[in-house]
């Protein structure tokens, strides 16, 4: 290649890259619930990242982990200029808020999504509920208990498929934790995903980092919910497990995965 068709490629490949730029648009902060409590106003917010010029387009809604207890909404590099449109959701946090408030936040940021989203070029039809960890959690509890969104007029089953990253499906450490209970003693109780387990929910797709390397035995927790999934009936849940990758590391190449499986899904669409 000469030095004249070395300056057009690069020319070329920087026009790309700047109209792949202008494609996408991102608004923050939009508030999903309304509430007279400071702490709601301050955390029940998302964030929307969208094609402009796609309407219909697959939607994901992802939920941060933290222990229920730290973290904040982001979009990932890897959920970018791939077509999709992304939520992105804070929701209270433990101890100051209680787990049932923190539960109904996620639930109205998905219905806000639901309702909303078609402003933004995203299709109902193709809502695709992600998080990692405790995020994975919470998306868990609100796709198989119906009776979080069901408040907000939405039907879980309507939801294109859950897939969460690393997700508690005992009950959350750090709900044990409030109530005394050490995190290697389980409990399986209504604030557990495992007690919801039923046949006719959305596809699963449930990602686990390496069982030798996950946290409090992750990966178990999710392949006994894999398996209770598939004796109760459900006919669409798959499980990965992501060796060489600890609980942190894990989201990365999750994201690959979960791509994928959004391809699949949305094609039936």
């Amino acid at each position: 290649m000469n030095k004249k068709q070395t300056i057009l490629t690069a020319l070329a490949f920087l026009l790309c890259t700047m109209v792949a730029k202008a494609q996408y648009q991102q608004v923050n902060d939009i508030s999903y619930r309304e509430s007279s409590d400071a702490y709601a106003q301050e955390r029940c917010k998302l964030d929307v990242y969208y094609p402009t010029d796609v309407k219909d387009a697959p939607v994901v809604v992802w939920f941060h982990g933290g222990g229920i207890e730290a973290g904040n909404k982001h979009i990932d590099r890897e959920l970018r200029n791939c077509g999709l449109v992304v939520v992105a959701a804070n929701y209270r946090l433990l101890p100051k808020a209680n787990i049932d408030d923190i539960l109904d936040d996620a639930a109205a940021a998905v219905a806000w999504t639901y309702k909303n989203i078609g402003q933004y070029g995203g299709s109902r039809r193709k809502i695709f509920v992600a998080g990692h960890s405790a995020g994975g959690y919470l998306l868990d509890m609100i796709g198989l208990n119906k009776k979080w969104l069901a408040k907000y007029g939405v039907d879980a089953d309507s939801l294109a498929a859950l897939v969460p990253f690393s997700g508690q499906c005992i009950t959350h450490y750090n709900i044990r934790k409030q109530q005394g209970i050490p995190p290697l003693q389980a409990t399986i109780d209504q604030y557990a995903p495992l007690t919801y387990v039923r046949p006719d929910a959305p596809p699963i797709v449930i990602i686990s980092g390496d069982r030798e390397l996950e946290l409090y035995g992750r990966y178990e927790e999710q392949a006994y919910f894999w398996r209770m999934l598939k004796l109760v009936g459900h006919k669409d849940v798959t499980l990965y497990e992501i060796q060489g990758y600890d609980h942190g590391a894990m989201a990365q190449p999750a994201y690959h995965i979960l791509k994928q499986h959004i391809k699949r899904i949305a094609g039936k669409k």
